[in-house]
């Protein structure tokens, strides 16, 4: 049977080759200290895993759940942004559930544009981004996030002619795979230049609650008018260690969030309310395990940071997410790296040419695996002696 173009013309998975690499190393008996994930390692904390068993107790929530999400849940995300970035939303018409924030990342393409637009993509970027871009049938346009300018795009780069084109532009701040964080000043020149080439903008907040030393990331929506010309998807999966329950939201222009849900109402038939109620208690009760699990990230990030800066190896420390963007030693491509580290100290890390051509020179590093094996894994690399000439 042959399959559609549709299906066909799909990139191929990034992580999927990765995955591969690193199983068949385990399966020669390596022991592999992976840090080319990006799954968070925690468990949910113990009270929303309370509150989604106490709801499956209850017959009412094995039936169909409303299409567009429960009031309990969008009422939730409502408080959660006012509580945490001073935002206002209208639950009902402001915010649409979703089955983790990848389904919204790529239905929005399919909700806003017609074969042939352009949509402006940062490179290096979350490769999932591409998926939407190709079931839409649209055209990606890259624009490079360079250590130079703090791994932020500059729009002043953008060719007029393309920006006529572009009906969405994606940003990923804490940033996917680098680390870096947005400013005030970023998102209003993003905010103007969404407003005068009349351009959606959709925030990928994902790594949200993960600023470190103090600083908070900020919500695109705290940007006055940023709710005029966009949106921002949240997910559940990061802050909380819930990625396997795929549970998140957008938030933002009514619009575009009735948009989604308009196509969501074909696609599904919302998600299992109980994981709906366990995802409000997230969002509404004690945070007290979402600082714990900052401080964790922190301690873990600063471990690897001091250790590879011990052996020689001079990189910088991320501002935010949960992962470290590391600049390849002089004389290896990012894939030639990734594959000696993995052959020679049985160290997977992810090569930076796999979020897009200007990842190319860096390895991701994810910050998801304890202490112990952090320190290891900076013992494996000293003993390749590859940074004592750096």
């Amino acid at each position: 049977m042959k399959t559609s173009n549709l299906l066909e013309n799909l990139p191929k998975q990034f992580f999927a080759s990765l995955v591969l690499k690193v199983n068949e190393a385990i399966k020669n008996g390596h022991d592999v200290i992976n840090l080319g994930q990006g799954n968070p390692d925690q468990p949910t904390p113990d009270h929303i895993i309370k509150a989604l068993q106490k709801s499956v107790e209850n017959p009412l929530t094995h039936k169909y759940s409303p299409f567009r999400g429960m009031s309990t849940l969008k009422n939730a995300v409502a408080e959660f942004y006012k509580r945490e970035y001073e935002v206002s939303l209208d639950p009902e018409e402001e915010v649409a559930i979703l089955f983790g924030g990848k389904a919204g990342l790529v239905e929005l393409p399919l909700c806003l544009c017609n074969e042939g637009d352009t949509i402006l993509v940062p490179d290096p970027g979350y490769p999932d981004y591409l998926s939407g871009i190709s079931l839409s049938k649209t055209k990606p346009y890259t624009m490079p996030l360079i250590e130079q300018n703090n791994f932020l795009p500059d729009y002043q780069l953008i060719p007029q002619e393309v920006l006529d084109a572009s009906k969405i532009l994606f940003i990923n701040y804490p940033n996917n795979p680098t680390g870096a964080v947005a400013t005030t000043e970023f998102f209003s020149e993003t905010v103007q230049l969404a407003k005068s080439n009349d351009i959606t903008v959709c925030h990928d907040f994902a790594y949200g609650a993960f600023g470190f030393d103090g600083q908070k990331p900020l919500s695109y929506l705290q940007t006055p008018g940023a709710k005029d010309y966009g949106i921002e998807i949240y997910t559940l999966s990061k802050t909380y260690n819930m990625a396997g329950w795929r549970i998140g939201f957008a938030v933002g222009n009514k619009e575009v969030i009735s948009a989604i849900n308009l196509l969501q109402d074909h696609l599904y038939v919302s998600i299992f309310p109980a994981i709906q109620e366990a995802a409000a208690v997230a969002l509404t009760e004690s945070q007290e395990s979402v600082k714990e699990l900052l401080s964790l990230y922190e301690e873990r990030r600063n471990v690897l940071i001091s250790g590879c800066h011990e052996i020689g190896w001079e990189v910088k420390a991320p501002a935010g997410s949960f992962f470290a963007w590391l600049k390849v030693p002089v004389g290896f491509t990012s894939q030639e790296f990734a594959d000696l580290l993995l052959e020679k100290a049985h160290i997977a890390v992810a090569p930076g040419n796999g979020f897009g051509e200007y990842g190319e020179g860096f390895v991701r590093v994810g910050l998801l695996t304890d202490i112990d094996r952090l320190k290891e894994a900076i013992t494996r690399l000293k003993k390749l002696e590859i940074f004592l000439n750096i």
